[in-house]
Formats: C-alpha cells, structure tokens, sequence
C-alpha cells in the first residue's frame, strides 16, 4: 500500500471512531438494534433488517437480539460511503 492510501485509510478509521463517539453519546449506548437503526439510518423497519442479515454488515446476535455496535456502525458507513447498497 502506498502511503496516500494509507493516509486515507486512516483518515477513515478517523472518521469512524469520531462518528461512533458521536452516535454513542448521541443515543447513550454503545450497541444498536433494528429500532435504533431505523431512526439512525432513515430506513424502513424492512429495509433495516434486511441490511442486518446481509453478510457484509457488522450485526452481531445477543442472546435473541440483532445488534451492532456503534463503532462496527460507523466503519461500516465510512467503507460504504461511495456505494450503492442493493437491500
């Protein structure tokens, strides 16, 4: 890797960790699930939980819940940016 891309690498991790905080201070918790996503995100009930079953998307399941962290969250937004997202 050269090191402009590296620069944008971590100006990305950056990025995510600012908006985790953010998001994390935001909502006070550090995980979210399909209720808190649709209020972040702006998506359908439908469309959020198709996104949390996507393999590419950081979900992790809890017990009988769906979550993903804030920090998961953000990376994933930051990669994500400049794609179009087929739910």
């Amino acid at each position: 890797m050269n090191s402009y891309n590296s620069v944008i690498e971590m100006n990305r991790g950056v990025a995510a960790a600012l908006e985790a905080q953010r998001l994390a201070q935001k909502y006070n918790k550090d995980f979210f699930d399909a209720g808190d996503l649709i209020g972040i995100m702006g998506l359908g009930e439908a469309n959020v939980r198709k996104l949390m079953a996507r393999k590419d998307f950081p979900a992790t399941k809890i017990g009988n819940r769906v979550v993903v962290s804030a920090l998961s969250l953000a990376m994933w937004e930051v990669r994500h940016t400049d794609d179009v997202i087929k739910i």
